[in-house]
Formats: structure tokens, C-alpha cells, sequence
């Protein structure tokens, strides 16, 4: 299954460009998420008013929702430089030092994918969080000392999609940590308009709002369908997005009325079908269905959990009496058993067998 999917939340080289193009540039223009908006507009302007630098920040979820967004927008409203970088390309713990010291006073620096970084590199990041300072090491054997480097007072802004797996001293050094939720109907479906006319493209409410319903509760996947649905329009129709031209466009894509396609399908049919509904460990799901367990974990999982589709349990993964239904297969009475209740039950808490 290596070929792209339409629906899915990881950015393709190809849309970089578009996505700077559609990207809000201020929080009034940032669409959803309004919890952590109100936040962040609170923690900008008392830290304007202070003439300091904002507290570091953490931003956590599925991929897509906005977190190198939000990145540029507090940047913007601080009136500084933006620079952003990943945890995979810093291999060692020079290349962050001369990002860091190559930042200027109140800079933000954002690190996507932070749960990534090299461990000798996040132990550069500590004091440079903490103190504004870099500690390097000068010579070798006897000779060798610790020189401490000043750097400017900056922010740094992580974002990762696997908060579990940040470790404690690092996720400890963050100000503020806010979760990026899924977007409802409403909000997205005025990220579809937003994008429409920006792109503008002719499109009715109800256009807009049978796109933002299979957008899967995420501003990229819906503005790719938007894309998308604009082409079948321009060669199909008079360039207008109707509902009615949506729905043929998007059923032909094989995206059914949730947002779901043939990989989701395919993942739910293999628990199904394969393993009478459940539980099958990750392992022995990826296997089946020739996928990467991480993959299944944060790419395909979190927006079937999201829709009550799945469930992850200690004995593994369980398809709900929801899934059977959209499938159209009849519900076993004995899987109903099976529909423990997952309360104060946490991704890194599983322990899921292969068999």
C-alpha cells in the first residue's frame, strides 16, 4: 500500500506550496480550535505587554490539524522570525547548537515531530529551554572543559502526534501543552469556504459542507479533496461545486459518506472478516493487511477510534458494533462482551499481543 492516499493526513511534497498559500496568517483568521485560540491570544498579549518572549510550547495530535499553523500565527503575533526544523534532521547535537545560536532575540523556533530528536540532542535542548544556554565541550582527554554559550531568549514550539512517547524531562520543560482535536462539521466546513475562495473556486454552502463531511475532522485532507472535487467540476460541469457534483466526484474516489476508503476499509474488513471482529494484537493487524504497525497506530487508528469504529483494548484491537454497521455485516452477540470501557486508559498503556 504504497501508493498516496487521498485521505491521508501526512502533507505531500507536491502541496507545500498550496498549504503556505491557504495558511491563516493571524489568530482571527484561524479557523476552530477554539479552546486553545482563546489560550494562546491570552499568553500573546500578556507576553507582549511584558516585552518577553512566550513560554515554551507543546502541541499534540493527529497530523493535519494545524500545528505548524498555529507555529507561523504565534510568530506572526509576535512580530518575530519563524524558523522550523524536525526531529529526524537534527542527527547530532552540533546541528542544534548552530540552529540555536543562530536564532535572534525572541525567535521561534519550531521542531516538528519532536519525539524524534536524537536523545544527545534533546540533552543539548535542556539547558538551552531552561537557561538560554548551550553547554559545549572544548578539547579532549585531560584537557578537555565545558564552556557555557548565551543564547538569546527565544521560544521553541514542538509538535509531535506521539506525546507518549516524548519523554519526561523534556515534556516537563514546556510552559503549556495543548491538544489539537479533530474539527467539527461547522468549523471545517468554513475552512472548505476560506480555501474556495482563496483558490476561487464557485462553490454553494452545501458544497462546501459535503466536502468538510468527509474531511475527516481535518483541514488538509478536506482542502485536498476540495482540489479534488474542483478538477471533476471544471471538466465534468460549469466549474461549480454543488453538493450533488460533490457527492459523484467524491463517491468516485471511493470516499463514502464518513470520509472513509479502501485502506480504512480494508483495516476494518481484516478485523472483521479475518479475526471474527476481534481482538488482534498490532503486529499480527499489520501484517495482515501489509502495513507498518506505527502506521496503523497514528495514521489509519486514530480517526476510526474518533468515528467509534475501534477500540483498543489490553488483548487488542476490537471492532464495535458501529464498524459491523457501516460494513453492512451482521453483529455478533458474543463481541458485545467485548466492548470493555476504556476510561483512564492511555495509548502507551497497552500491551497488545502478535496472536
Amino acid at each position: 500500500m504504497s501508493e498516496p492516499r487521498i485521505v491521508s493526513p501526512r502533507p505531500n511534497a507536491s502541496e507545500q506550496h498550496l498549504e503556505e498559500t491557504l495558511r491563516p496568517r493571524r489568530l482571527a483568521e484561524y479557523i476552530g480550535q477554539d479552546r486553545v485560540k482563546e489560550s494562546l491570544t491570552i499568553a500573546i498579549r500578556a507576553a507582549q505587554e511584558r516585552g518577553e518572549p512566550l513560554d515554551h510550547l507543546l502541541f499534540y495530535g493527529p497530523p493535519g490539524l494545524g500545528k505548524t499553523t498555529l507555529a507561523g500565527i504565534i510568530a506572526a503575533e509576535m512580530g518575530v522570525n519563524l524558523r522550523i526544523t524536525s526531529g529526524p534532521a537534527i542527527e547530532r547535537p552540533g546541528d542544534l547548537v548552530s540552529i540555536l545560536t543562530n536564532l535572534r532575540p525572541g525567535d521561534v523556533l519550531f521542531i516538528d515531530e519532536i519525539h524524534r530528536l536524537n536523545r544527545l540532542v534533546e540533552e543539548v535542548l535542556y539547558p538551552a529551554m531552561e537557561d538560554f544556554a548551550v553547554d559545549l565541550v572544548i578539547g579532549k582527554g585531560p584537557a578537555a572543559r565545558s564552556v557555557r554559550l548565551a543564547l538569546p531568549p527565544f521560544t521553541l514550539v514542538g509538535a509531535t502526534t506521539r506525546l507518549a512517547l516524548l519523554t519526561s524531562p523534556l515534556r516537563d520543560r514546556f510552559g503549556a501543552t495543548y491538544r489539537l482535536d479533530f474539527y467539527d462539521l461547522p468549523a471545517l466546513r468554513a475552512i472548505v469556504e476560506r480555501a474556495a475562495r482563496i483558490l476561487h473556486v464557485p462553490i454553494t454552502p452545501d458544497g462546501a459542507a459535503e466536502i468538510a463531511r468527509r474531511g475527516r475532522g481535518t483541514p488538509r485532507i478536506a482542502i485536498r479533496l476540495l482540489k479534488r472535487v474542483r478538477d471533476y467540476a471544471q471538466v465534468m460541469s460549469d466549474g461549480t461545486i454543488t453538493a450533488e457534483l460533490a457527492r459523484l466526484a467524491l463517491d468516485r474516489m471511493a470516499i463514502d459518506e464518513l470520509g472513509l476508503d479502501d485502506v480504512d476499509r480494508l483495516l476494518l474488513r481484516t478485523i472483521v472478516e479475518k479475526f471474527d471482529g476481534g481482538p488482534v494484537g498490532i503486529q499480527t493487524l499489520a501484517a495482515a493487511t501489509s502495513e507498518e504497525p506505527d502506521t496503523i497506530e497514528s495514521v489509519y487508528e486514530p480517526y476510526l477510534i474518533q468515528l467509534g469504529f475501534l477500540q483498543r483494548t489490553a488483548r487488542g484491537r476490537v471492532a464495535t458494533r458501529r464498524a459491523y454497521e457501516h460494513l453492512g455485516v451482521p453483529y455478533p452477540a458474543e463481541q458485545a462482551i467485548l466492548q470493555v470501557p476504556l476510561q483512564g486508559l492511555n495509548e502507551g498503556d497497552f500491551v497488545e499481543p502478535d496472536a
